[in-house]
């Protein structure tokens, strides 16, 4: 190991010591300077660094004590290592020398091998403190890069979120006959839930809830794909609709709608996330409305009798088996009734106590709401779920579709 000692300040009163210590260092290839008394030592120290000083202690003036006091005192980078030379053998001196700042303690007359060994064991001090400064330093670095890194990626995700938030392009339309209203609020920048709605024909109203396994930016990338699958404005692409034979289009069934993500994902996306689904078509003239559910929450009607009724059959999620069979169901709106589709971060909040909401509790929220509609409905349900959890974070998205089924007011 490299000594970082190499320049080395001599201070005494006396002429003869310092050239004797001056020429035992010097041998040893060390760079010496003199100083003759403490204020002509700290003026030398005010200019120049120096790795280890060598003071007598009894000196007219300032004393090596109080010249180790102000050395300490001064503005430094780096460790200097501070050996006090003293004919001071008894424990109260040595306890105010170590006191101000000493590092060691050098009875005089000095011996040449006690001075080497000596100088040898605060090289070793500063060679671990100066190792210490160089981690310091690449930690620092390391972190500042970190930082950076965190900071441009917060930016990106801050972008991302605004391009999910997009997917949603329409958070409420009047059909006439239904009303449709849309919540998506991520749990993180960015998240995995997507909800829609589009037209699908003459009198049919499509409108899905959708949940992608995970989160973050896998997850949204996913549902960013899907949302393309449902799009509003090019049937063409839209994976629910079918050209009928004279080139308008129709609604497919949709279990086959959910047969055919199943195979999208497994065979053309390859993903290693799979999702949950809820979706289906509301014929706006009757009311009747054909679904398919697939792993996701079961679906609510909230009838004006302050009723809220489950119903579903769970089902295998999207993506996770090839050969996975997708069932139908039908029910029948009446007029001021309301389907609401929801993710499981409603129904799965924990409160402070662990207990889960599950489905009873947010069926007290939605009695507890139900003269309230659509956004602000959304808003009391958000401020329930937080109370229930005790204001801590609900950890998982939260989306809701809900349609309004209304009488025919064309």
């Amino acid at each position: 190991m490299i000594n970082p000692v190499r320049r080395i300040l001599v201070v005494d009163d006396s002429r003869a010591q310092r050239r004797i210590l001056t020429s035992s260092l010097t041998r040893q290839g060390y760079d010496v300077t003199e100083a003759g008394t403490g204020d002509e030592a700290l003026e030398i120290l005010t200019r120049n660094h120096f790795d280890l000083i060598l003071s007598d202690w009894m000196m007219p003036g300032m004393d090596g004590l109080e010249l180790c006091a102000a050395f300490r005192d001064l503005p430094r980078t780096g460790y200097v290592y501070f050996i006090l030379l003293t004919s001071k053998t008894d424990k109260g001196a040595v306890a105010q020398g170590l006191d101000v700042g000493a590092d060691d303690f050098l009875a005089k007359p000095v011996n040449p091998d006690e001075l080497r060994a000596r100088i040898n064991a605060g090289g070793r001090i500063l060679s671990m403190e100066r190792e210490l400064q160089d981690k310091n330093r690449l930690v620092t670095t390391t972190l500042a890069e970190i930082q950076a890194l965190y900071n441009s990626l917060d930016r990106d995700l801050v972008e991302a979120r605004k391009m999910q938030q997009s997917l949603v392009r329409e958070k409420y339309r009047d059909f006439g006959t239904a009303e449709v209203s849309l919540m998506l609020k991520p749990c993180g920048h960015v998240g995995g839930d997507l909800v829609g709605f589009f037209e699908a024909g003459p009198d049919v109203l499509a409108f899905y809830s959708i949940d992608v396994s995970g989160h973050g930016i896998a997850s949204a990338l996913l549902t960013a794909r899907l949302a393309s699958y449902f799009s509003d404005g090019s049937p063409t692409h839209n994976i629910a609709l079918e050209q009928g034979p004279n080139g308008d289009y129709r609604p497919r069934p949709p279990e086959m709608v959910a047969d055919e993500l199943n195979k999208l994902l497994l065979n053309d996306l390859r993903s290693e996330h799979y999702f949950t689904m809820l979706f289906g078509y509301l014929d706006l003239t009757s009311g009747g409305v054909d679904l398919t559910q697939c792993g996701h929450p079961n679906a609510v009607r909230l009838t004006p009798q302050n009723d809220a009724d489950f119903f579903g059959a769970g089902g295998m999620p999207i993506g996770l088996i090839e050969d996975a069979r997708f069932e139908r169901q039908q029910m029948t709106l009446s007029p001021g009734e309301r389907l609401i589709f929801y993710s499981d971060g409603f129904t799965e909040c924990v409160g402070p106590g662990g207990a889960m909401l599950d489905e009873a509790g947010f069926a007290d929220f939605l009695r507890k709401n139900s003269a309230l509609t659509n956004e602000a409905l959304f808003d009391a349900l958000v401020w329930d779920l937080d109370a229930y959890s005790g204001g801590q974070d609900l950890g998982d998205d939260l989306s809701c579709v809900m349609v309004t089924f209304q009488q025919d007011r064309r």
